[in-house]
């Protein structure tokens, strides 16, 4: 059997289904979900995944597990040495080909794509519209299945900092606009008409920051096609010119990052600890 190459950062259902008994393909559950809404409801992703996902898939938590432990912020990116341990652990090598996905569509599989894009691993892509797009193509679904027999795999974690900025990368861009700064959260959040839904955080943005909604690059959970993404990352982003994308948390900046680099940019960064970090850190300036 010839070597699984993936085509792209982003593959669609069918290209799954004919792809998914591949030895070297490993299928990743990579479903987050927000802090509890005003009911108090709290949807869990390894909860989900144990009821229904698709065959095959691990769960791969990067909220709890494969993250900075010692970290106040949430779901922070972890040391390379952890993140070996917790990858090999799942049974991924070297030659592995790696498709993520999520169960809202495009929301949190960007992230994983990205931790494993800033560990050295580039043979990884995200499934388009998620979980959904697979069982509406008609695919068949399975509960999760925890495994504890599989082989250690021989992945080697690399990290390449460039990937991901501190605070103190952001302050500096802001200050000099030697990057462009692009947020993801939503336009109300950003222009500091609602408050921030973790207690504790100011309202407002970034000095220099300019706003780009994640939801504006979907359709029905989908990546809109390349020729409708263009035009938007055009008209914010100079040529050439470096991009830190935050957001809240450091999750949906990574669905900006997918989208550009399927728009074929190159230098990017996330902003690990988004809004979570800044809007915290009253040393750190806001716009409101």
């Amino acid at each position: 059997m010839s070597r699984l190459t993936l085509p792209n950062d982003l593959v669609s259902a069918s290209w799954l289904a004919e792809n998914i008994n591949h030895r070297e393909l490993i299928l990743l559950d990579a479903s987050y979900f927000m802090a509890p809404s005003t009911e108090g409801l709290k949807r869990d992703g390894e909860t989900e995944w144990l009821q229904e996902t698709i065959p095959g898939a691990l769960f791969f938590d990067f909220d709890k597990k494969v993250c900075d432990q010692n970290s106040e912020l949430p779901h922070m990116m972890p040391s390379e040495a952890l993140f070996q341990h917790e990858v090999q652990s799942l049974g991924i090598n070297q030659d592995s080909a790696l498709v993520v996905f999520d169960r809202l569509g495009i929301f949190s599989s960007p992230r994983v794509w990205w931790m494993f894009k800033s560990m050295g691993f580039h043979n990884v892509a995200v499934l388009d519209g998620g979980l959904n797009s697979w069982k509406v193509a008609g695919y068949p679904v399975i509960p999760g299945k925890p495994n504890d027999d599989l082989n250690t795999g021989d992945f080697v974690a690399q990290y390449q900092p460039a990937y991901f900025a501190d605070k103190h990368a952001v302050l500096e861009v802001a200050n000099n606009q030697q990057s462009q700064i692009v947020d993801a959260r939503a336009s109300n959040r950003f222009f500091a008409v609602v408050p921030e839904p973790r207690a504790g955080l100011r309202s407002g943005h970034m000095p220099t920051a300019k706003n780009l909604p994640f939801n504006d690059l979907l359709e029905n959970g989908k990546m809109r096609d390349i020729e409708q993404l263009k035009p938007i990352y055009t008209s914010l982003i100079e040529e050439n010119k470096n991009v830190i994308f935050s957001c809240g948390s450091g999750v949906t900046a990574c669905i900006l990052a997918l989208g550009a680099s399927l728009c074929g940019y190159h230098d990017l960064t996330v902003y690990d600890g988004s809004w979570t970090e800044w809007g915290a850190d009253f040393d750190l300036p806001v716009v409101k």
